[in-house]
């Protein structure tokens, strides 16, 4: 059996405003449609990923902001959070762990993503 994850509903109070956001990150808009005054469907894709997001209306009965911890992968933590702060993107300082090094940020109704630099294979974990 195969089973792999390729969307994932983030609950979002201002479709735009959220669009805009997800846009400002790097996200590709893949597709936006109004099906219907209570179905609007928005898909975006994060760079190189094989895992969408979706929001909008009548997608989800979860309360906006109560996603915490989406996880994505980076190739380099340092570069990523330049990145997010040339956007104008609040994001957290790197943060060293001996599983990885992060990066967080939250979308504007306080979803909160985490960026996982992975560790080296065989590399001894940093010490503070």
């Amino acid at each position: 059996m195969e089973m792999r994850l390729e969307l994932v509903t983030v609950p979002v109070s201002d479709i735009d405003r959220a669009k805009e956001f997800y846009a400002s990150v790097g996200f590709n808009p893949d597709h936006d449609h109004t099906v219907s005054e209570d179905l609007r469907f928005v898909q975006m894709t994060p760079p190189g990923s094989g895992c969408s997001i979706s929001f909008g209306k009548g997608l989800t009965k979860m309360t906006p902001g109560s996603l915490d911890n989406l996880m994505m992968v980076v190739p380099d933590a340092d570069a990523v959070r330049a990145e997010l702060l040339g956007r104008g993107v609040e994001v957290s300082e790197v943060d060293e762990q001996p599983w990885g090094r992060f990066v967080y940020f939250a979308d504007p109704d306080g979803n909160a993503w985490a960026l996982q630099q992975l560790p080296v294979r065989g590399e001894a974990p940093a010490t503070a």
